[in-house]
Parts: structure tokens; sequence; C-alpha cells
């Protein structure tokens, strides 16, 4: 969700004609390491003059969208304890363990666009987004399959496919990435709504209806799963023949 899963790695970058601070830290560091070199300096980096660069870089890791990620990581031991507070059944508690889940899920839903939209991708947030989207997806999970709200095996299900896909992102990447799909987007969406609705103590229609939904989930889950794997197979085949057609021309 990533990720799903995969938030802050991919899509198309903003239109804005200001400068995001990743460029304005090399920007700085370039000035630094530029006012050392000179008749004066004679091309050597004064004193400190790395350090100052390198603090430069460092702070724009200290960005919004990656504070919003570590807002997620923060999150999840403290919806943990909300969701089983009380022995886990008080209405109260998961009302609250639910407004830490939904923003966890609507902040999931921003950081990815802030760093796309104003150039604030590190590679903190390539690492940390999709760990922070798992966490607190697994955490709910695990929460109410642990106290009896839950089957076992949705929650393997749901669980299974994110970690077997990010796997196999990793193994098919020297090959090419694997594209976020709307089925997938589709996917997390319904995943965050089924388990919101499954933290709140729900009864009457309102559980009926948190049971389709959930339905809906694990079908979308299967589904898109059997489809990212299926695009792997093809870009890895793909993959291999443009390497094979390039070893020939470079023979011939």
């Amino acid at each position: 969700m990533t990720g799903v899963p995969a938030s802050a790695a991919g899509g198309s970058s903003g239109a804005h004609g200001a400068r995001g601070p990743a460029a304005a830290a090399d920007g700085a560091a370039s000035e630094v390491s530029g006012s050392a070199s000179g008749p004066e300096g004679g091309g050597r980096t004064p004193r400190g003059g790395k350090i100052a660069a390198a603090a430069v870089n460092q702070a724009s890791v200290w960005n919004v969208a990656n504070l919003l990620t570590m807002l997620r990581l923060v999150l999840v031991p403290g919806f943990v304890a909300l969701m089983l507070a009380n022995g886990g059944y008080d209405p109260a508690w998961r009302s609250l363990a639910w407004a830490a889940f939904a923003i966890a899920m609507i902040t999931d839903l921003f950081d990815g666009h802030l760093a796309r939209t104003y150039n604030l991708v590190t590679d903190f947030g390539k690492i940390a987004d999709p760990i922070a989207d798992k966490a607190i997806m697994g955490a709910a999970l695990i929460c109410l399959s642990g106290l009896g709200d839950l089957p076992w095996w949705v929650t393997g299900v749901i669980l299974g496919r994110e970690l077997g896909i990010t796997l196999l992102r990793f193994l098919v990447i020297r090959y090419g990435v694997i594209p976020a799909s709307r089925g997938g987007k589709l996917k997390t969406l319904t995943q965050g709504v089924a388990v919101g609705m499954y933290v709140l103590a729900l009864t009457g229609w309102l559980a009926t209806l948190r049971f389709w939904v959930m339905a809906a989930a694990v079908v979308l889950t299967v589904v898109t799963g059997l489809d990212y794997v299926r695009q792997a197979i093809v870009l890895r085949r793909r993959g291999i023949a443009e390497r094979a057609a390039a070893l020939e021309e470079k023979e011939a």
C-alpha cells in the first residue's frame, strides 16, 4: 500500500517550478565545495567543508514525506496497545485503535504523493515507506486474528501475498520494475476499508457488510497477486531476450 505496496519509488514528478529540498541541498553542497576552489583555496576543500556538505545532504532526509512515514511507524505499537487494551473487546479502545489505523492509512496516501511532487524522494523513504505500510496492516490483521475476529487463513493470504510480491519485485529488479497497477491500488484501498471496519466493534448489518468487503479484499488480493506474478514472468523473459540480443549484436 507497499507497499503498497511500493509508494515513494515511482510515479510522475511534479510540475512545480520551485526546487525541492534535495535540489537545494545539492546546490548548497556545490557552494560549499565551490568556495574552497580558486586562487586562495588552491583547489583544496577548506577544513570542515566536507562535513558541512554532508550535513546539508543529511538534512534533506527530514522532509515532510519521510516524517509522515516515520509517524506511521510510530503508530504501529500505539495501535497494537490500543487494540489489545482491556482485553481487546472494549468498544471505546477499539474506536481509538481505529483512529490510529485511519491516520496511518491517510498518511500513506499523502507521503508518496508529496515525495514525488516536491522532489522529496530519498533512499530512506524508499525503504521505510513499504515497511511502514506492511507493518500497520500486518499488526491489524494479526491482532484481529488473535482476538478471534478474523480467520487466520485470511491473515495468511493477505500477508503471504504482500511479502511474496515484495520478494518477487526484488528477484526481477535486474530486468526492470513491476509498476503498481490500478488493481493493486484498489486492493490496497479495499483492504484498508475492510480491516478498518473489523477494528471497529460493529454489529448488525454493518457487521455483515464488513464481511463482504473483506471477501472482496481477499479476492482482489489473490487476483492482483497472480497478475503481478504474470508481469514478473513476462518482464524476466523480455529482459533475458534483450540481453541475449545485445550479446549477439556485440559479438557480431
